[in-house]
């Protein structure tokens, strides 16, 4: 058959990584590159030329089981990378690292501070509790909710659960305590982040995730088409058409709101379901500039939040990745992907700048993943993306694996 695959992100590749064997696949990009958010920038240095990631980064072998699969087969090289998080306050005036006892209370006055230990005290019982507690309450509960009803104090749920969401979702803050408490649980669980000493090891690729996609594409690389933007996509009985091209099957491998916007005449099922998931703009900045990092070098961590205001007058979350933790970068500069506080960075420091978008998850936009089958594989129509699942690569991956069994691909 002939099939249209629209996006390359990880679900787009994966697709047509596993479609291309047994179908005539075409590949279309919006972008100048294939990849999605697999963006790896090089840059030069003096120590020569260096590949920065400046999307996905990370995974563990624990919960990307099928990516790990994935670069196996394409004999992808790995290495350890360190995770850790801070968090840079400025009202109040506020720095701590959660790596270990000594860079909790890098900046001294913590160990004065009464509300600091309340914050232990509420991480540690949110730990205990949480998994049991997605069970005694209603499904339909949001983060908020569950928090107001065990009595969690401002201090943890401001300077900790907070930041984490938000640096972790790629979510505003103001939006974080929304996110449905069981899907937020359930993935804190899943990823050790509800113990101390169980915890997941995660790793990059070697010279940056772009490796993998110079692989997966090399059985396919002249059947994409770059610089290509779908403006419409019709169906008829036994038939697609992409911009006027005729295929047998169109898998939407793009966001949710850019689907909804391609196809003409979108069913009420899909309306209602690809409606239910929006995506948030974030501005991303690679620099150099190290002021966006705690004021103490001690505080520093791969992923570190800052905040200039209170909670409730904030907008996008602002963080850093210090790539050179990430990626292990033995280098005398320090390489930094900034999410949504370029007025801080120095323009001198900037080397370059993009905007990627991630799916906002709300309660109902829980209940529409739900309802895939309604809408994928009914019109010769397939949707796949990160959006079905947490939001990451593994899930991108995990409903490309579902498309293609859709198609009879045995994988």
């Amino acid at each position: 058959m002939r099939v249209a695959i629209i996006g390359s992100g990880i679900a787009g590749l994966a697709t047509a990584h596993l479609l291309c064997r047994e179908h005539e696949i075409t590949l279309f990009e919006s972008n100048s590159r294939v990849g999605g958010h697999v963006h790896t920038v090089e840059v030069e240095s003096k120590h020569g030329t260096i590949n920065i990631d400046t999307g996905f980064i990370v995974y563990n072998e624990q919960n990307y089981p099928n990516f790990v699969k994935l670069i196996q087969e394409l004999d992808i090289q790995t290495q350890p990378s360190s995770m850790s998080f801070s968090v840079r306050l400025d009202n109040p005036d506020l720095e701590y690292n959660g790596s270990t006892l000594r860079q909790l209370f890098v900046d001294k006055r913590n160990l004065f501070r009464p509300w600091f230990y309340k914050m232990l005290r509420d991480i540690l019982r949110f730990n205990r509790m949480a998994p049991d507690a997605i069970d005694d309450h209603p499904t339909n509960w949001s983060l908020r909710e569950l928090l107001d009803e065990h009595g969690f104090s401002q201090p943890f749920i401001e300077y900790y659960l907070v930041p984490m969401g938000a640096a972790i979702w790629s979510t505003p803050v103001t939006q974080v305590l929304d996110i449905p408490a069981r899907f937020f649980i359930q993935f804190f669980e899943n990823h050790g982040m509800l113990t101390v000493d169980d915890r997941p090891e995660w790793r990059v690729i070697k010279g940056g995730s772009c490796q993998y996609v110079k692989e997966i594409t090399k059985p396919f690389g002249d059947r994409i088409r770059l610089n290509h933007t779908v403006r419409q996509v019709e169906r008829f009985p036994d038939h697609v058409t992409v911009d006027g091209e005729r295929f047998d099957e169109v898998v939407f491998a793009c966001h949710s709101d850019q689907a909804l916007e391609i196809l003409k005449d979108p069913s009420p099922a899909e309306r209602s379901v690809l409606g239910a998931i929006p995506y948030q703009a974030n501005e991303v900045v690679l620099h150099t500039d190290t002021s966006l990092l705690p004021r103490r070098r001690q505080a520093w961590a791969a992923w570190n939040y800052h905040s200039s205001g209170p909670l409730g007058n904030n907008g996008p979350v602002a963080l850093t990745y210090n790539m050179n933790i990430l990626q292990a970068l033995n280098l005398a500069d320090t390489f930094c992907v900034t999410l949504n506080d370029s007025s801080s960075i120095n323009d001198e420091d900037v080397l370059e700048r993009f905007e990627y978008h991630h799916p906002l998850f709300t309660l109902e936009g829980i209940a529409a993943q739900k309802r895939h089958a309604e809408i994928s594989g009914i019109g010769h129509t397939h949707y796949c993306g990160a959006y079905w699942g947490y939001g990451f690569h593994e899930d991108g991956l995990n409903s490309a694996l579902a498309v293609a069994r859709a198609f009879g691909v045995v994988v």
